[in-house]
Parts: structure tokens; sequence; C-alpha cells
């Protein structure tokens, strides 16, 4: 069984589009490299799809498309490396019939991709424990991958750059699929989230340039 690591990127971005939407459900795709052949799945950066309904096999296609389209294009090795999910309900945790049919589907792009559950009850400004349930397929069942396998780097540090975030409502600039489709202006890649996560980081280290 192969460790799951998750990045700074990919985990304030979750956290962000599951605060920018407080009621509704939230899901995305999370981009990675390595898995069962290496030992370690690299969860590195989040792509938010939608808000509210979950997406439709159609809409789903087309994000899904263009994800995997803009992945390639990078020629970093990353692939479509799993599947994220908020529930709407504060207390509901386990995955829903759209997160395990979703789930199902990244992973035919590749076979070591997880499902993650954000907990809502969890989700604050000052979490002290990571809000989240990291799920593995095993013989066609989504199940809670060991604690023990899920590692963070330095989660004091996230909690800190989510915190600032959170407190800055830099959750109202994120951009998930749908508002894109809604206004194409909008970039569903976030890269101006991308850069405050990485200028917090190195400000944090100690770095000014």
């Amino acid at each position: 069984m192969c460790e799951v690591e998750i990045s700074m990127r990919a985990y304030v971005k979750m956290c962000l589009h599951a605060a920018r939407y407080p009621h509704m459900a939230v899901n995305g795709v999370l981009l990675g490299y390595g898995g069962s052949q290496t030992g370690c799945l690299y969860l590195t950066d989040c792509v938010p799809l939608s808000h509210g309904l979950l997406p439709l096999s159609l809409p789903l296609e087309v994000a899904l498309s263009q994800i995997d389209l803009w992945r390639a294009e990078k020629e970093d090795g990353r692939v479509l490396a799993g599947y994220y999910q908020a529930n709407s309900s504060l207390d509901e945790k386990s995955p829903s019939t759209a997160a395990v049919r979703i789930a199902g589907r990244v992973s035919e792009y590749f076979e070591d991709a997880v499902l993650i559950m954000l907990d809502n009850r969890s989700l604050s400004v000052n979490a002290g424990v990571p809000p989240v349930i990291v799920l593995q397929q095993k013989d066609r069942r989504w199940i809670p991958k060991d604690k023990n396998l899920v590692m963070w780097r330095n989660w004091e540090e996230m909690r800190n750059v989510v915190k600032v975030l959170l407190e800055s409502k830099a959750y109202r600039r994120l951009v998930d699929f749908d508002a894109h489709l809604d206004d194409i202006r909008k970039d569903w890649t976030n890269q101006g989230i991308n850069a405050e996560i990485a200028q917090l980081t190195s400000t944090a280290n100690g770095s000014t340039g």
C-alpha cells in the first residue's frame, strides 16, 4: 500500500473551495504523480470542478477532458490522481453516490487514484487536525486509507496559510469549472491563488524573493 502526500497547494485550494460555497456540495480533481510503483502518491494540486448540483455526465466529461489536456501540455509527469468532495451537510462526510461515480471515472485515468472527503465539521480557521478522509479503491469499493499512510510535510505551516487566506477572504477569488463555464474569462487553473499560496509559503520559510 503506497503512502499519500498532500501538498500545500492541493490542501489549501480544497479548503478555499469549501469555504467559497459553505452551504453547497463542492468537488474537484486532484493532480499528482507516483503511486504504488514508487511507494508514494504525491498530490500536488487540485482543480475545483463544481458547486451545488454536482456535474452530470456531459459537463463532467468536458471538464475532465479539458483538465487532462491542460495537464498533458505541462509535460511534468503529473496525472489525474484523485477526486475530492465536500458534502452540503455539515455532518455528512461519507462518499455520496456522485462521489463514488466520479472517483471511479477518475480512476480510469490512473489506477492508484484516491478519493478525498472533506470533513465540514472540522473545516475551520484553526483546524486542529487535517479535516480530510482519504479513501482508496479496493475490489471496486472505496475504503478509508490507513491514516499512518497519509503524509503531511508541514501541517502547522498549512494550517497557518489556510488561516491567513480564509481571514482575508481569498476564497472569493477562487474559480471552479462551473464559474468558468458561466464566464470563460475566469481562470479555472487559479494561477492567482497559486501565487498567493506560494508567496505565503516562501514568507513562512523566511524567503523574501
